[in-house]
């Protein structure tokens, strides 16, 4: 029988009130999108106003205690274990905690990416930052301003000059002319003859190469400005499939020439820039500005402090708060007022809680990595979320916040906090385990030293010499973190030695 009925049940769940989801909002936030945050929050609620350090006199409204002024914190105490509650979260809100050495080939680039740099000068030290650790902000013009302005004084015609910056919207960062010049013609309605026309004028511009609509193309251009343009090399630009899969013999038969006139052609492109356009900049360069600060402290170990500077300090204004109470009339007026002072208090207590809890991690992840500050990179220890929240009795989700999104300044460079955190290798021996980020670092170091001697490591050997270090780690890993490095495999880098 299918009827209908009610029942009434009893039950447990987990229930994240508004209050709650605004201080894990603030939590995952970096110091600059906390700042965006609080200019909305301070034209929104009239009971805010900003910490303004020179407004301490007799004129000062009587205010509750924003975030604490100074940097460094301590912990221990009622204040902080409320800021540990508030904060956490429950098991079912838990980030993954695979180690972002693991993920690193797949989240970003070599250039943006923290784990996969070239760490020769971290392990000599590094690069020391001044007391704040900022760099100021630098705009360069992007390429299409760059070939706009040399487009207006090119000559053009009223019409060719439309064509030229039609063209010009149509090149890539790289500096290459995506489409078909047909198309460009009908768009327009113009001849195809009067399209390339204007192209072959913006082949003339600087950077040479650029608005090519081929790699051949690009390269053909820049060895005719050096006068470096005959058939033999004509040849090898039309044949550089062979040169890509170092087929040198059959080069030489169809360049006609002999292995000595060869190998000075092939030096000869690789002088040569196959993206021209790469050296201009796209949008204005962004400054990263860490939200922690650590230097050596005077008495031993290491100073932590939060970054003062980049953050916001808010007051709520009791005094205003009872005029405006008191003259409040109806239900809705006072409810409004009684609303935004809820939220200004709630805020407030937030940034504080969210100031000790960031320093909180911070320092432990800091301890944890003291090899790493003192010595380099080769000594970085693996590190997983769930060692640093068990270490300061929290959350392994309130730990991956806390990361994300946040960088710290050290003597050896600005670094995301996230980058702390690797995988763990286990040595020969089983007692111990080494970073994935230090053997990756050490594999790049092995290859770059093969220069020297002209002993090309194959991943084998790799593997052999690892081994002998105490670094226990399977072939097809070390393939993997050296594919992550984009270093060639040892028969490339051989042909390549053979080449130079």
């Amino acid at each position: 029988m299918i009827g209908q009925r009610l029942e009434v049940r009893q039950g447990q769940g987990l229930v994240i009130t508004p209050q709650l989801q605004q201080a894990i909002k603030l939590l995952q936030l970096s110091n600059l999108e906390l700042e965006d945050y609080v200019e909305a929050e301070l034209e929104r609620n009239p009971l805010l106003q900003r910490d303004e350090p020179e407004g301490d006199g007799p004129d000062r409204p009587e205010t509750l205690e924003a975030a604490s002024p100074d940097g460094e914190m301590s912990f221990g105490e009622g204040v902080a274990h409320e800021a540990v509650a508030s904060m956490d979260a429950g098991s079912d809100d838990v980030y993954g905690d695979a180690a972002p050495g693991e993920r690193t080939s797949d989240r970003m680039t070599d250039e943006a990416q923290p784990g996969l740099s070239d760490w020769s000068s971290a392990g000599k030290g590094g690069q020391v930052f001044d007391g704040d650790g900022e760099r100021p902000d630098t705009h360069e013009p992007t390429l299409w301003e760059h070939l706009q302005a040399q487009a207006s004084s090119a000559g053009f015609s009223v019409a060719d000059h439309g064509v030229a910056l039609t063209l010009i919207d149509a090149t890539d960062e790289g500096g290459y002319l995506r489409g078909e010049l047909a198309e460009f013609a009908d768009r327009l309605g113009v001849s195809l003859d009067r399209i390339e026309a204007v192209l072959a004028v913006c082949h003339g511009f600087e950077p040479t190469g650029v608005m090519a609509r081929s790699v051949p193309e690009c390269l053909r251009l820049q060895l005719i400005e050096r006068n470096r343009f005959d058939p033999a090399m004509a040849a090898l630009l039309d044949n550089l499939d062979l040169l890509a899969r170092r087929d040198l013999s059959a080069l030489r038969q169809v360049c006609g020439v002999d292995a000595e006139d060869l190998v000075e052609m092939i030096a000869e492109l690789k002088g040569l820039t196959p993206r021209p356009g790469a050296g201009f900049g796209g949008e204005p360069a962004q400054t990263v500005i860490p939200d922690v600060h650590v230097r050596p402290d005077p008495a031993g170990g290491w100073k932590v402090e939060l970054n003062t500077d980049t953050l916001p300090r808010l007051l709520v204004d009791k005094r205003y708060h009872a005029v405006v109470q008191t003259g409040a009339r109806s239900d809705t007026e006072k409810s409004y007022v009684a609303e935004c002072a809820a939220q200004a208090n709630w805020l407030v207590k937030s940034l504080d809680q969210r100031a000790r809890t960031i320093l909180k991690v911070t320092s432990e992840i800091v301890r944890q990595q003291d090899a790493f500050l003192a010595f380099g990179v080769e000594f970085l220890r693996p590190l997983n979320l769930k060692t640093v929240a068990d270490a300061i009795g929290m959350h392994e989700s309130t730990v991956s916040r806390v990361t994300s999104n946040k960088y710290l300044s050290t003597p050896r460079g600005v670094f995301e906090l996230k980058f702390f955190f690797t995988a763990a290798i286990q040595s020969t021996d089983g007692a111990s385990s080494h970073s994935a980020e230090a053997v990756r670092h050490r594999i790049k170091t092995m290859i770059d030293a093969e220069g020297a001697d002209g002993d090309v490591l194959s991943d084998d050997r790799i593997v052999e010499i690892l081994k002998e270090t105490g670094i226990d780690i399977a072939r097809r890993t070390v393939a993997k973190y050296r594919e992550a490095l984009r270093i060639p495999s040892s028969v490339e880098r051989r042909r390549l030695l053979r080449i130079a």
